[in-house]
């Protein structure tokens, strides 16, 4: 049985992780947030792992306001990179395997076919230069730490504030909503990459093995924010017209990648992971927010 610890516990990974834990008897699972644990707090960190002496610890806690990362760029980079290079420091001496999440806003979104773990990075964003430092600290250590990333794109759940949840709002107030149909990618129902993270688990606890480094997630399809918009409110049957618009018609503070989608081959093969079509997974989302 592994002892799990679980940062960042009130975001929409994290709760999708103590709703399936519930379930879950193989395991010892401990969530923490920023009232438990500050990050940021190098020594804290130290003191409360070693306390507990998990066997691995899920990094969910991040800084994901995209167009404040702009404006907040100094707090954008303590969550991102300050506290995951602590995090990362105290694991590798720990002995704590790490998994930790991060985006496909590492990209700049210039491809026409899926990116690879490998393809080369150049984010466009504060929020995506940020999280690809956070990335740079965690391979720092990767010679004696144990660490697996994961790049996720557009992810959604019944938790928090998310894209599904703004249509939902939105679609039920107004006659006509206008989203941008030439930014194209997948979305990720938080509740699928829970499940993975946890099957990923599983497979290193049986197999006596951790395949670390990088790996994408997102659910199987290629949909753009307008198509993704229309299914949400015909799934919830809302009586809304999805107006398209192209991104220039849509001014925001940061920059979004125009495409981004995930090659998922890597992680699917490593770890036998059966990943959801996303329309799919949308469906089963909406169930539980109704």
């Amino acid at each position: 049985m592994a002892k799990i610890l679980v940062t960042g516990a009130k975001g929409q990974l994290g709760n999708e992780l103590f709703e399936i834990s519930k379930k879950n008897k193989n395991h010892q699972f401990f969530y923490t947030d920023i009232d438990d644990l500050d990050i940021l707090d190098k020594e804290m960190v130290k003191e409360f792992i070693s306390g507990l002496k998990p066997n691995y610890l899920i990094n969910c806690a991040a800084y994901t306001a995209v167009d404040k990362a702009e404006q907040e760029q100094e707090l954008a980079e303590k969550v991102n990179f300050e506290a995951v290079k602590n995090i990362s420091s105290v694991c590798k001496y720990q002995n704590v395997r790490l998994i930790h999440i991060s985006t496909d806003y590492v990209f700049d979104g210039t491809s026409c076919v899926p990116y690879v773990e490998n393809t080369k990075v150049n984010p466009i964003s504060v929020y995506g230069k940020t999280k690809l430092k956070g990335e740079k600290a965690v391979l720092a250590s990767s010679d004696s730490l144990e660490a697996i990333i994961i790049r996720t794109s557009w992810l959604y759940s019944s938790f928090g504030n998310n894209f599904v949840k703004t249509i939902l709002k939105y679609g039920k107030e107004r006659n006509e909503l206008k989203v941008v149909f030439d930014q194209i990618g997948t979305p990720t129902y938080a509740r699928d990459l829970a499940k993975a993270i946890i099957e990923i688990i599983d497979y290193s606890e049986n197999k006596n093995e951790f395949k670390k480094g990088i790996y994408n997630f997102s659910n199987e399809g290629v949909c753009s924010w307008y198509d993704f918009a229309n299914e949400i409110v015909s799934f919830a049957k809302i009586d809304c017209i999805i107006k398209p618009i192209r991104t220039i018609e849509y001014p925001t503070a940061a920059i979004r990648p125009a495409y981004s989608v995930l090659d998922k081959s890597k992680i699917k093969s490593s770890f036998n992971i059966e990943i959801p079509y996303w329309k799919n997974s949308l469906k089963d989302c909406l169930k539980k927010i109704k």
